[in-house]
């Protein structure tokens, strides 16, 4: 079977939990047979595409003979120059703060690729499109190109970004289409929903011959926010890579132990991960427990907020910010800790905690997580219940018989959780939908 998968990051180009489930689904897919062309809107190391074959707008693709981007001739130029600068967790607002960076460093590289698309039959001529929407309509447009270059079965979508591509592909081919649905608009933006990405969203579920969705608490919000059939929607969890370094304790924890006891809050610290109940836990911990420091790694649109609101409760010398970690410092980072936390408000799945408990962290999660359904050996908490989330924290650095409990059954738990389980429930829908008549 071949795919023709849509997708907007892959290793080592990361902002969060897609790139690095589309990793491990392609690479279970490849072991399974399966022939995947992943059409991603920037350049990627071969030593990470080994088991995939990577298409993008840096590929030379054809219309009529005539070659509109060719690799080499793109070698010299800067990532930015040939990238989009959307990205998965992007807003309105975001986009065009980008954009106006972009537009003040301009530049040679840009010229050039302007007069690349100038070619491109009704591609805009400009390197971006003016907002949010033209550019994923610019992205879908582009893909189509690669599209007709490509043979496939079944038409695979990640997140609304790619839902318009994944339509304009499968009503050019007539191959079905399949969208996958890490995070919605509401997960990201609460009530405070952006109208324009709620209609793509709504417009690709319903469009697609089936959803995936990463857990019953996402299949929930799409059958009764977007009005999707729930028979249409299948659920298929993520899962975690299991490197041999990971699987034995490690047995130098105590010599690298300080006298502090370190919590570890890891992800986007913007509205949807609850960063300020962290901090409101941390402040109760701190009251009972002076030998702790709260460590929060990650990047976001809530980091200075975060930094003044830890400074206004008086807990800024207990709370470090380590910025965007990636690699062996994330690694390094759970090695540190004595706890990982997860508070989110609306957590489609959430895979930082498998990283945890595959890293021997014992981890605290919300409730309001897709990766609660799986995980029976974590402690589970409400997002807004602080006082429950700090007696939990205490619980843990005080009592070491129940923090070696929670790791060892974790560390256990979490080898169950694989990819190529999630990468067959894929060939299922696939087959499913190849199966289906055509209406």
């Amino acid at each position: 079977m071949k795919v023709l998968m849509l997708g907007w990051e892959f290793p080592p180009f990361i902002s969060g939990g897609l790139g690095t489930a589309c990793y491990g689904l392609t690479r279970a897919m490849s072991k399974l047979g399966m022939e995947i062309t992943f059409v991603l809107p920037r350049p990627v190391s071969s030593q990470f595409a080994t088991h995939v074959k990577m298409a993008g707008p840096n590929v030379g693709v054809k219309i009529s003979g005539r070659e509109l981007f060719n690799s080499e001739e793109f070698a010299n130029l800067s990532f930015r120059a040939i990238d989009s600068i959307m990205r998965p967790y992007q807003g309105s607002k975001e986009y065009e703060e980008l954009m106006q960076k972009l537009r003040k460093e301009g530049g040679e590289t840009a010229q050039t690729l302007k007069e690349l698309l100038d070619i491109t039959q009704g591609i805009r001529t400009n390197n971006y499109g003016d907002d949010l929407y033209q550019e994923v309509q610019r992205y879908a447009r582009l893909a189509t190109i690669i599209a007709r270059q490509e043979e496939f079965d079944v038409v695979h979508a990640h997140d609304w970004m790619t839902y318009p591509a994944g339509i304009a592909i499968s009503g050019m081919t007539g191959k079905p289409l399949v969208v996958h649905i890490h995070s919605t608009e509401f997960d990201r933006s609460g009530e405070n929903v952006n109208q324009m990405v709620y209609d793509i969203e709504r417009q690709g579920l319903h469009y697609a011959s089936q959803v995936i969705a990463v857990s019953y608490l996402t299949k929930n919000i799409v059958a009764n926010r977007y009005s999707v059939n729930p028979d249409k929607v299948k659920v298929v969890y993520n899962a975690i890579e299991r490197d041999g370094s990971f699987m034995e304790v490690d047995a130098n924890r105590a010599r690298i132990r300080k006298d502090e006891k370190i919590v570890l809050f890891l992800g986007r610290i913007t509205m949807q991960k609850g960063p300020e109940y962290f901090l409101a836990a941390a402040r109760k911990v701190l009251e009972v427990m002076d030998n702790v420091k709260f460590v929060m790694a990650g990047s976001g649109d809530m980091v200075r907020p975060t930094i003044e609101m830890a400074a206004a409760m008086g807990i800024g010398h207990k709370v470090l910010f380590t910025g965007f970690l990636r690699g062996d410092d994330v690694d390094k980072v759970f090695r540190m800790a004595d706890l990982f936390v997860m508070p989110s408000v609306s957590e489609p799945f959430g895979l930082v905690p498998l990283e945890a408990l595959r890293n021997d962290v014992p981890v605290l999660i919300s409730k309001q997580s897709g990766v609660a359904e799986v995980l029976t050996h974590a402690l589970k908490v409400d997002f807004w219940d602080i006082d429950e989330m700090a007696n939990k924290i205490v619980a843990v650095l005080r009592h070491p018989p129940l923090q070696m409990t929670l790791r060892e059954h974790g560390n256990f738990e979490v080898r169950k959780l694989n990819w190529e389980s999630s990468a067959r429930q894929c060939m299922e829908v696939y087959d499913s939908v190849l199966a289906a008549p055509v209406a």
